[in-house]
């Protein structure tokens, strides 16, 4: 009997060649997998599903993942306002480990003999598919063509080509994958230090000029409504806001980042509904949050939203700080209301019944309700009590 091999497919040009590389060349009984978070609609899942019957493969499946992507990943990426180098919201790198994660089960549920994907040597995909695959599935073996036979691209086509492979081989200029929690476009600009992608090479373009309010209700930190619609789910919300936002043209950027193979990267990526959500959630959390609670999550946020990056989400210190996350959404519930333009946008305020901003307490530079100046003088004397001991001290002994 053949050997079995998952492929996680996407029907590009790279995975196209694993199935004809591994069931032609290698003998392998090929079973393709596509896992969505987000970025097919239901007419390029259907194109994807012919293109691996087509291929040949032994049997194809799809799985949605858009919800249990957001239940186990985004929501703590929102939780913790994670920005990778306070720009990327980690679009892909968080896509990767959803996809990886479903991909090691369904090799486990074939009890299949390898697992393949088509991530080249240069770039972040392989460590975080192959360290997933060697944890979940230990001991199976891990097959990567591309990576393993140092194939450029003419040679993989030229390779299809004799297996009477009929597709459309033109190159696209940009290079783009989309989900839920953002896009990212990478093209010739990119390669580069220096260079913005142009107007044409973001998918969403620009039609709205407009100014347009929208407002996002948040409980416990999910969104649940956006301008009081409800969604059953806050994945549904997410897609929704990106429809009324992407056309304005809000949150574009250039990531540039440290790979996990020690080069620098630069990949473009627009993610308005992402950075509406992070920001709006962060403004609502300002107001709601202690100091401490706000510089706690800071840093364990960051540290979460590195190490997702790097592929260790199955670190068991992870779930630590997701707990501690979740434990800090208690009262993150309100309303935030923000302004949309033509490429930028513009927070405009909170409202929650949780706002520690409250009148009755004071009103900041303006009238205190909560204590006397007598004990603002004497707050002020213990309160800078130890450096003062440590001036008079240096002065007893320094004589100045």
């Amino acid at each position: 009997m053949k050997k079995k091999v998952v492929l996680a497919f996407s029907g590009g040009l790279d995975t196209s060649y694993c199935v004809k590389y591994l069931g032609e060349e290698k003998g392998y009984e090929v079973h393709t997998i596509t896992v969505n978070t987000g970025g097919f609609d239901a007419k390029e899942i259907q194109e994807i599903e012919t293109r691996a019957k087509n291929l040949g493969v032994a049997s194809h499946k799809t799985v949605d993942e858009t919800k249990n992507y957001y239940d186990k990943v985004i929501r703590y990426l929102i939780y913790g306002n994670a920005l990778k180098n306070n720009t990327y919201p980690l679009s892909v790198s968080a896509e990767r480990m959803s996809q990886a994660l479903a991909v090691a089960i369904y090799a486990k549920e074939l009890k299949a003999d390898a697992v393949a994907h088509g991530s080249t040597g240069a770039g972040n995909d392989q460590v975080r598919f192959d360290m997933i695959l060697n944890i979940l599935v230990p001991g199976i073996e891990i097959i990567t063509p591309i990576r393993e036979l140092k194939l450029s691209r003419e040679e993989e086509i030229a390779f299809l080509k004799s297996k009477g492979v009929s597709m459309n081989f033109e190159k696209a200029m940009y290079s783009i994958n989309k989900g839920l929690w953002g896009t990212s476009v990478g093209g010739k600009e990119t390669l580069k230090s220096l260079g913005m992608l142009p107007e044409e090479a973001w998918p969403t373009q620009v039609t709205k000029t407009a100014p347009e309010t929208v407002k996002l209700t948040f409980v416990k930190g999910e969104l649940t409504k956006v301008n009081d619609k409800a969604f059953g789910h806050p994945s549904e919300a997410i897609q929704y806001l990106q429809q009324i936002a992407g056309p304005f043209g809000v949150g574009r950027d250039i990531h540039v980042g440290d790979t996990i193979i020690g080069i620098k990267g630069r990949v473009g990526f627009e993610a308005a509904a992402p950075m509406l959500v992070l920001k709006g959630h962060h403004a609502l959390e300002k107001h709601v949050l202690t100091k401490w609670q706000l510089s706690w999550k800071d840093q364990l946020a960051q540290f979460y939203g590195n190490w997702l990056h790097e592929g260790q989400y199955l670190d068991p210190i992870m779930r630590d700080i997701e707990a501690f996350l979740t434990s800090s959404q208690e009262h993150v519930t309100g309303d935030v209301h923000i302004q949309l333009y033509p490429y930028r946008f513009q927070v405009l305020g909170i409202e929650s019944a949780y706002d520690l901003m409250s009148s009755k307490f004071g009103k900041y530079g303006e009238m205190n309700l909560g204590w006397t100046g007598d004990d603002v003088k004497g707050f002020t004397k213990i309160f800078g009590n130890q450096a003062a001991i440590f001036h008079q001290v240096k002065e007893d002994v320094d004589g100045q």
